[in-house]
């Protein structure tokens, strides 16, 4: 069964949901709330950074339950980012991924086609 890839949007709202996670960690350490969730440092920390933008739900639910945050709450707060990044137009993605290093091609902009790299690629990314 082959997986179908993410599209931008997906990943901005894993990215999303990372940063409000990492926002109500607060102070805490990430060893810490991993820990009370039953997950790895390396599996919050990926979370927490959209390297992991589409978590199992039971994670979302076990580092939500150790942050002591609704799953309502969290979903609300993810959805109107949402709404609010579309109102901004961020959510073409684009603006996101030049200001983190990604590089974007000319001609996959005009033609609207994504160029996306081999998962084991390490050159430079293009979107």
């Amino acid at each position: 069964m082959v997986r179908e890839p993410l599209s931008i949007a997906d990943r901005l709202r894993g990215e999303r949901l990372g940063d409000l996670l990492r926002e109500a960690r607060g102070s805490r350490s990430i060893t810490d709330v991993a820990l009370r969730a039953g997950i790895s440092p390396e599996t919050l920390r990926k979370i927490e950074r959209g390297r992991i933008p589409t978590p199992a739900f039971f994670t979302v639910v076990a580092v939500a339950g150790a942050l002591k945050l609704s799953l309502d709450g969290l979903l609300a707060q993810v959805s109107l980012s949402e709404t609010a990044a579309e109102a901004t137009g961020e959510h073409s993605g684009r603006r996101r991924a030049q200001s983190r290093g990604v590089m974007v091609r000319r001609d996959d902009q005009r033609s609207g086609r994504q160029n996306l790299p081999h998962p084991h690629f390490t050159g430079p990314r293009y979107l």
